[in-house]
């Protein structure tokens, strides 16, 4: 992962300082300073090696002392981090450390406030390809720290068989079918369902790994119990995934039916950043 790190802080420097920053040159070339990174709301804590190279890469010599780590659950007021260093490297990198730390650190908070809503149950919270381009590592990285669980990383690492490839291929059975001739070896191979019927249609085709789209509580109890019957005449494990108008106020009455995994696409598409300061001390 570090190469993907330190292309998205190369992205990041470049657009902000271009051919310069001219508002640090307002700063005497050799003054030192000390900064800290503060946090105004409780939050868990994400993208420290972003923040850390954003640094770095302006200044070598810039020493960082962490007080909290990527995955810890961070209070208001804490104090995150210590930084030292030339003022004026302190200054140009400040924006883009900020905006890594504040960004991945959202994703990871409101993925915990989901896996925290489902303790207990047996379903696991999910990811999903809804993510800002060019920062869809650092966002599924991000969902790990808070506890969830990442999906396919792409469209080359796994099948996900929606509605259209559904439509397009000519119906369940064929698309299952011509799933399993081109990718035998593929990590998983999934199919999204929209009713009860489609359920049994997949299981019928040989489906092991299903998607229940915006399925109510009582079509997925219903699913849950259809799945176990057919995996107890089968013998083979089937592995059920709810998505589609999923909230924290719903989350734990999906997550009790006994569904597997519950996939959310709010976890990296709707992100307001987590409230950061940095300050010279």
């Amino acid at each position: 992962m570090l190469e993907e790190i330190k292309n998205n802080v190369a992205m990041a420097l470049a657009e902000d300082i271009g051919t310069g920053d001219l508002t640090a040159q307002l700063i005497p070339e050799r003054q030192m300073l000390t900064a800290n990174v503060v946090s105004r709301e409780a939050a868990v804590l994400c993208g420290t090696d972003w923040f850390e190279l954003c640094f770095q890469t302006v200044s070598p010599d810039v020493q960082i002392r962490w007080f909290a780590r990527d995955g810890d659950e961070i209070v208001i007021g804490q104090k995150i981090c210590e930084i030292t260093g030339q003022a004026r490297a302190l200054l140009t990198a400040e924006r883009s450390a900020l905006n890594f730390l504040q960004f991945l650190s959202s994703v990871a908070t409101v993925t915990r406030r989901y896996v925290k809503a489902v303790a207990g149950t047996k379903a696991d919270i999910v990811d999903t390809r809804k993510t800002l381009p060019g920062l869809r590592i650092a966002q599924k990285y991000a969902v790990k720290c808070g506890g969830g669980v990442n999906h396919r990383i792409g469209l080359y690492d796994g099948i996900l068989i929606k509605e259209n490839h559904i439509a397009a291929a000519g119906g369940i059975k064929t698309v299952l079918k011509q799933a399993l001739k081109i990718a035998p070896e593929v990590v998983f191979i999934q199919i999204e369902v929209e009713s009860i019927t489609q359920l049994q249609e997949a299981l019928d085709a040989g489906a092991t790994m299903i998607l229940l789209d915006n399925f109510t509580v009582i079509l997925l109890e219903d699913a849950v119990a259809i799945s176990r019957n057919h995996s107890q005449k089968s013998g083979k494990n089937i592995l059920l995934e709810a998505s589609g108008n999923i909230s924290l106020d719903n989350v734990r009455r999906i997550a009790e039916t006994g569904v597997d995994r519950i996939s959310i696409g709010s976890l990296t598409k709707n992100i307001q950043a987590v409230d950061l300061s940095m300050r010279f001390v």
